[in-house]
């Protein structure tokens, strides 16, 4: 997993609430049994002006222009600036996957849905819960154009590239740590190889009737 520390990115806010997995990525991409692909349907009922069914040629798809990734300005955009509630709906960990796979690496809103957010740290992406004046104000300031942000694990802040706003969020330390390391769950467990290597090898010469 990608480690995730110090984050400068553009932001392309999404001024929308309540923005459920089946949006995020909706539910007729879901069929591939690969954990790949998945970006390029990011947002698709949104992103486009037909209906998108699994292998269809986006070149040739009739694209939104008013949807805001459409806008050339966030091309690139690596922190997606989202209303309350953000990610509720089912259970899919597709939605974290789509997200990173179009390029984003974080994700700033006043409130998630649980399994999303979850699933996201599982997944080395970043959800990061501000109030909803500090969303509110970053709302404000992303109509400049180029607008970034920086986001610091290891300080657990979001600031302005120039430092004039910075707001405090918080992280299980946990998680923190994880994400600061690249760990998923695995490479968590992993750590405790040796021990557990001896717990086997203990269990072995205990019980080897187990064994045979």
């Amino acid at each position: 997993m990608e480690k995730f520390t110090v984050l400068n990115g553009l932001v392309a806010p999404l001024d929308r609430a309540n923005v459920d997995t089946d949006a995020i990525i909706p539910k007729q991409f879901l069929k591939s049994i690969k954990r790949t692909g998945y970006g390029e349907n990011l947002f698709d009922a949104w992103r486009f002006l037909d209906i998108g069914q699994p292998g269809m040629d986006h070149a040739k798809r009739p694209l939104n222009p008013d949807f805001v990734l459409n806008q050339p300005r966030y091309k690139g955009a690596q922190i997606l600036l989202a209303r309350k509630n953000f990610g509720c709906g089912s259970s899919r960990e597709h939605a974290p996957w789509a997200l990173q796979q179009y390029g984003f690496k974080c994700v700033i809103a006043p409130t998630y849905g649980d399994i999303f957010y979850n699933n996201s740290f599982k997944n080395g992406f970043l959800p990061v819960a501000l109030t909803e004046s500090q969303v509110d104000s970053l709302f404000y300031d992303s109509a400049l154009p180029g607008f970034r942000l920086v986001v610091d694990l290891d300080r657990q802040t979001v600031s302005t590239t120039d430092g004039a706003k910075a707001y405090q969020f918080d992280v299980d330390p946990s998680r923190r740590h994880s994400l600061l390391n690249g760990l998923d769950e695995i490479g968590v467990t992993l750590r405790h190889a040796d021990k557990i290597r001896a717990f086997e090898d203990r269990r072995r010469q205990q019980f080897p009737w187990f064994f045979r």
